[in-house]
């Protein structure tokens, strides 16, 4: 069979030049035009973190130390509508991957029919009967060479946007989490106020109490009970919202968790301690692999990459090999007989001589998508940095400040305790006792506010620096 084995021989010469391609090598782009520093200009008095000694690779808000927070955030990774969105984006691109891998193989094609026809006057002389039956089985193939890489372009772009779908994957992950890590704290803050106005709302009443006995006594006047009313009036009205803030944050952590808010509670916790973490830092040129964002931008640069190479194979002919078997019988046991079978070979190549531009143009296209790409990518870790120096600088900004206001909150403390004996002696009107109740309060909710802030810049930076993640190989 010359005419088979000249195929065989072409077919082999092919796939030796389908090893050729004609897309631009990758290399991942330079993030600026300057080298990348080795240090952050905020990292003063943080520990700088070796590839041994980072934060633990997944579970980073255990760091915050609160065993119910850490059970929330098992339920989120479990039955978040977000996390689950972006899986299966992600099993969708893989899918895709191997629509574009099956590409490089062979389609073999098997179909079969069988007929019988006939009519009052018609007769089949072999058996004598009026009907008149035809089988046939048919088989074919066709394979197109990838002889400029076209496919396997395809293939690579497919196989980057992938893993740009399992990067935006780890990224909704580390949102969600983050998001219940936030909204679980302003709920904790929420409790802790509660407690604290509710105690401050009985001193309150307690000072009621004492202006409407000395005013029985006639020793103050009648505006002293109205002030102190009216104190106490306010500070229970801030009880009323602050139980509000906390149904809010509660009904979004039911929504994180995938349950309905109606249904979900979580028991109040009034004596709960914000706990600030260490969180050693890497240098700058680990975020680049440390932050889902960054990687899903980069992956996307490489897909463009692939996008340029596909475009460029048009200009290249396409070849296409194809065999196909065929037999025909009047009877089934006839139907594979030598006599009854058929079969051809054949090799087709096609080239576009002209089409006005419109190939050039595809490739001018992709060129700009990739240039589009590389700049999202670029202006992604840039924004990062910032993240990082913001964060930074906001934790040590906090830790300062805190102590300043714990020195705040420790005087005002004692000045209302003076000026409250002041008053119970005669020696000071009410409205001094009034203004030192009211500051001390205030210095009180000024601490909690800056624990808090403090925990949650701990998590915005844990976020900023990528939440332990790292980009597989």
């Amino acid at each position: 069979m010359p005419a088979f084995k000249s195929l065989a021989l072409a077919g082999a010469s092919l796939v030796l030049l389908s090893a050729c391609t004609v897309g631009p090598a990758y290399e991942r782009p330079d993030v600026t035009d300057t080298t990348l520093p080795t240090t952050y200009k905020a990292l003063d008095g943080w520990k700088v973190a070796t590839p041994s000694d980072l934060i633990d690779r997944g579970d980073w808000w255990t760091l915050l130390g609160d065993p119910r927070l850490d059970a929330l955030v098992a339920r989120v990774n479990v039955s978040n509508q977000t996390i689950a969105a972006a899986e299966a984006s992600y099993r969708q691109a893989r899918a895709l991957v191997r629509e574009q891998r099956a590409s490089l193989f062979p389609t073999i094609d098997l179909s079969g029919s069988a007929t019988r026809s006939g009519g009052s006057n018609s007769t089949n002389t072999s058996t004598g009967s009026g009907n008149v039956g035809r089988y046939q089985a048919s088989i074919g193939a066709g394979w197109e060479p990838d002889l400029w890489g076209r496919i396997r372009q395809g293939i690579g772009g497919a196989d980057a946007s992938a893993q740009a779908s399992a990067a935006d994957v780890a990224g909704a992950r580390l949102s969600m989490q983050g998001e219940l890590a936030l909204n679980y704290l302003g709920l904790r803050q929420a409790d802790v106020e509660l407690a604290l106005v509710g105690k401050t709302v009985e001193g309150y009443q307690r000072s009621l109490q004492i202006t409407q006995n000395r005013y029985a006594a006639a020793i103050a006047p009648k505006s002293d009970v109205l002030q102190a009313t009216t104190q106490l009036a306010g500070a229970q009205a801030e009880l009323e919202s602050l139980r509000q803030t906390r149904a809010v944050y509660e009904n979004a952590i039911a929504t994180l968790v995938g349950e309905p808010a109606s249904g979900f509670r979580l028991a109040a916790d009034p004596a709960w301690n914000a706990r600030v973490p260490e969180i050693p830092v890497g240098v700058p040129s680990t975020l680049l692999e440390r932050r889902p964002d960054i990687a899903a931008a980069e992956r996307r640069v490489a897909a463009a990459n692939a996008d340029i190479g596909a475009a460029r194979a048009a200009f290249f002919p396409t070849i296409n090999l194809s065999a196909s078997g065929a037999s025909n019988a009047s009877s089934l046991g006839d139907l594979f007989s030598a006599s009854a079978n058929t079969w051809s070979l054949g090799l087709t190549a096609a080239q576009t001589l002209f089409d006005a531009g419109a190939r050039k143009a595809r490739v001018e296209q992709a060129r700009a998508f990739y240039d589009a790409s590389v700049a999202d990518y670029r202006q992604t870790a840039l924004a990062a940095f910032e993240d990082v120096e913001n964060q930074l600088t906001a934790a040590q900004v906090l830790e300062r400040r805190y102590a300043l206001l714990k020195t705040s909150s420790d005087a005002a403390d004692q000045t209302e305790q003076m000026i409250l004996n002041q008053y119970k002696a005669g020696q000071v009107a009410y409205t001094d006792v009034v203004t030192a109740q009211a500051s001390a309060l205030s210095a009180r909710r000024a601490l909690l506010t800056a624990a808090v802030a403090r925990q949650t810049t701990a998590v915005a930076l844990i976020q900023a620096l990528g939440g332990g993640w790292t980009a597989p190989g």
